[in-house]
């Protein structure tokens, strides 16, 4: 790749204008659980719903863990694994997580550590294999298989998120039935859920997961459900056999509790950060309108956008690159292909992996997207600035935004400052910090 700051590209962005900026706060109901009484929260709802009774004394118990970077996942993770021991059974933890950790037994327990769920801060064993076992065909004739340690357990619970997908809609999207087919399926299942394409991939993970069930080898869900600033609003626990019933219902729960930009649109969004830790393909689409399929819809709708750097907790995987118009030279370095592409080549979603632009610097990813914008002020150009698209409590936005703002036109929205100009480094780097606030902090 030949990259240069003082190339022909460069010198045409040099002059392009950049607006300036205020700080705004976006205004969500924020009903949530405490880390510190997440125990308690899970305990109470195990025994309310009556799957303590499940757990049997001596019974060798699988807790799944997934690859999300969920708000409190290793409380929640150790919380589970408190209550399998308090029946006296044996819990441990299998890695749910299909071909996430670039499809090795390692690299899903790596990813797990990432989050803070180890043997010795959870207390139990992590076994994690990239073996299957293979269940039998679903009604649509997909073969369906279950991790190797889950399946020789005694019985597993199923722990994990529930919310809206990022490429497609149907009755079930992210959640329990997803991790049983996906996350427990490892790199086979995950590939079988996904062979058909994203339209039918609503399809095949119910009737995949009634394979799953139909071996008893689960004893219950727990998924939990988050507010719209990535806190933990809730847990139910579901037994095996109402799974199917409940899963859809809970889903409108959290489509509901969903957070957005709320001005709706604009010209060019700004994304600080993407990562694995915030959603599958880097950012969610649900908020930034970046979807990598035609089946499903939703977000801040623009006409460009910028993605300037990558979490850590990513390990190299970007994938979601394709889906901006434009990304840094920063976030291309870091850049694991073999991580990212067995990724795409898993979900059979390759947009997501394809490599947009790539620019010099913050800087000019900015200048890059406003430049091509059509039909726009291109003195005065609608851009709105979000740290990751999973806490959006506090945004930027420019300058054209202000008088609708303080006359009220999106309720929950409010100005914290006067616009001023965006402060760059000198390798041309963003730092105009956030102002401090709960809703930027990383998980």
């Amino acid at each position: 790749m030949i990259l240069r700051n003082d190339g022909t590209v460069s010198r045409l962005l040099k002059d392009v204008p950049l607006p300036l900026m205020f700080h705004a706060a976006q205004k969500f109901p924020d009903r949530h659980i405490e880390r510190e009484d997440i125990e308690k929260a899970i305990f109470s709802e195990i025994d309310r719903a009556g799957m303590g009774e499940r757990i049997l004394p001596g019974k060798r118990i699988a807790v799944t863990a997934g690859s999300r970077g969920i708000r409190n996942v290793d409380e929640i993770t150790r919380s589970v694994v408190a209550y399998v021991k308090s029946r006296g059974a044996i819990p441990f933890i299998v890695p749910a997580m299909g071909s996430h950790g670039g499809a090795t037994a390692e690299g899903q327990k790596e990813l797990l550590a990432g989050y803070g769920i180890t043997e010795e801060k959870m207390g139990c064993e992590i076994r994690s294999s990239m073996e299957t076992v293979f269940l039998g065909l679903s009604e649509l004739g997909k073969p369906v298989y279950m991790d190797k340690n889950a399946y020789e357990s005694d019985g597993v619970i199923l722990s994990c998120r529930l919310k809206p997908h990022n490429a497609f809609r149907g009755p079930v999207e992210s959640g329990p039935c997803k991790m049983m087919t996906v996350g427990l399926g490892k790199q086979k299942g995950a590939e079988q859920v996904h062979s058909d394409g994203m339209d039918i991939i609503a399809k095949n993970i119910p009737t995949m997961a009634r394979v799953t069930l139909g071996t008893g080898k689960i004893l219950f869900a727990i998924p939990c459900l988050e507010n719209a600033y990535d806190q933990t609003l809730m847990f139910e626990a579901i037994p095996a056999e109402k799974i199917l019933e409940r899963e859809p219902e809970l889903l409108k729960i959290a489509f509901r509790n969903m957070p957005s930009i709320l001005v709706g649109s604009g010209d060019v969004l700004i994304v600080d950060r993407i990562g694995k830790n915030f959603s599958g393909t880097g950012v969610d689409p649900n908020i930034t309108g970046t979807f990598s399929t035609p089946y499903a819809s939703g977000g801040v709708q623009v006409q460009r956008t910028c993605f300037l750097d990558l979490t850590p907790e990513s390990h190299g995987n970007t994938l979601g690159v394709g889906l901006a118009s434009a990304i840094t030279k920063r976030i291309y370095d870091q850049m694991d292909t073999n991580a990212m592409y067995t990724n795409c080549m898993t979900s059979t979603v390759i947009k997501s992996a394809m490599i947009p632009p790539i620019l010099w610097n913050d800087k000019e990813a900015i200048q890059f997207c406003i430049r091509t914008c059509n039909r726009v002020d291109a003195k005065n150009p609608k851009v709105i600035r979000i740290p990751n698209s999973l806490h959006i409590g506090q945004i930027m936005l420019s300058e054209a935004y202000l008088a609708d703002v303080q006359a009220g036109k999106w309720p929950g929205l409010t100005a914290l400052s006067e616009p001023r100009e965006l402060a760059f480094d000198e390798q041309g780097n963003l730092t105009t910090p956030y102002l401090s606030s709960r809703e930027t902090e990383q998980p």
